[in-house]
């Protein structure tokens, strides 16, 4: 009598664990499926934009700086400085996990870090020169709002720059609200927050402002201000050391 009840009792529990398996696997695919979406909205194709970074101090001092980037498939990212004058002329190359800075009469690119920060603010350099979500996340969890889809991303190495996000996605649209970035201690280490959605043209529309605050540095903000955000087609040559010199030519 006690044998036929615990094989009753593994077979609720096999059954059981299927049943979860199986949710989660539908969880997962729902969730990376959301997320594709975002960056298929946020970065469509190849694309070039121009955006302004403001640093903003406790005192109230800020300190601007105007890019033009380019971006190529999930993974090819690089940046020219245009302003202000003492930077003008730098650039930035970002190939999936590497980054390099280039500083005219400076001579060969160096290699950088994806935690630095080489304009300062609470941005670092993961975030002014951002991969698709999908190329460093997988999502692991999905909640259901009202208005939005909550997804938890894990990432897929320890090379990328937050163990964890927290992302609100709105639910007509698959436009991002708002990302939580976390350690792998589960501190929370900045906020972004996604506003002032702008019809580009030619179907691109998605946030053209992004405000960061971070825990770590009370009292500063950064916020970057997308403009003039255009389909264009590059060749991967662009998106080598060697032409980081010559990225103005693309203007």
């Amino acid at each position: 009598m006690h044998r036929y009840k615990f094989f009753h009792i593994l077979i609720f529990f096999f059954i059981a664990s299927i049943i979860w398996a199986q949710e989660s696997a539908t969880t997962e695919t729902k969730g990376n499926a959301i997320l594709k979406k975002v960056d298929e909205i946020l970065t469509p194709g190849s694309v070039e934009f121009y955006r302004k970074l403001i640093n903003e101090e406790p005192n109230g001092n800020k300190k601007e700086f105007i890019f033009y980037s380019v971006k190529k498939d999930r993974d090819k990212v690089a940046m020219l400085y245009l302003s202000p004058a003492s930077d003008k002329g730098r650039a930035t190359l970002r190939l999936g996990e590497n980054m390099w800075l280039y500083i005219p009469n400076v001579g060969k690119p160096i290699r950088i870090t994806s935690l630095q920060s080489v304009v300062g603010g609470v941005f670092n350099n993961a975030d002014i020169m951002r991969l698709d979500y999908s190329a460093e996340y997988d999502a692991i969890n999905l909640e259901e709002g009202t208005a939005d889809y909550i997804l938890g991303l894990k990432a897929k190495t320890r090379t990328v720059s937050y163990d964890s996000l927290k992302m609100w996605v709105n639910k007509k649209n698959n436009i991002v609200k708002k990302v939580e970035c976390y350690a792998a201690s589960g501190k929370l280490l900045k906020t972004l927050d996604f506003k002032n959605v702008k019809d580009f043209g030619k179907g691109i529309v998605r946030p053209a402002v992004i405000e960061t605050t971070s825990p770590l540095y009370k009292g500063f903000k950064s916020i970057l201000i997308y403009s003039k955000v255009n389909r264009k087609n590059f060749p991967d040559e662009v998106f080598s050391i060697n032409f980081l010199p010559r990225l103005s030519e693309l203007r």
